[in-house]
């Protein structure tokens, strides 16, 4: 590996996470739009959790809570094994 593709990697790494929804004035989650909420997920149907999506408490709550409404409704599957 050379000395720039690890330089390129480590700024990718340390590079700040924001939260979406403050950067775009998102002031509702929508739980009938599984689209948006399936960047949330990981591929077994998990939630992502707040350390790697970036959110702020807050929204992560109601991030969380609309996806939970969503599989509710069967707009999202509980589990799955290939979603993305």
């Amino acid at each position: 590996m050379s000395l720039v593709n690890e330089k390129v990697e480590r700024k990718e790494l340390n590079r700040k996470k924001y939260c979406r929804f403050k950067k775009m004035g998102i002031k509702y989650v929508d739980y009938k739009d599984p689209n948006f909420l399936l960047k949330f997920l990981n591929e077994q149907g998990k939630i992502l959790p707040r350390r790697l999506t970036g959110n702020s408490l807050k929204f992560q709550r109601r991030v969380s809570t609309a996806i939970k409404r969503a599989r509710h409704l069967a707009l999202l599957p509980y589990v799955a094994d290939g979603l993305k």
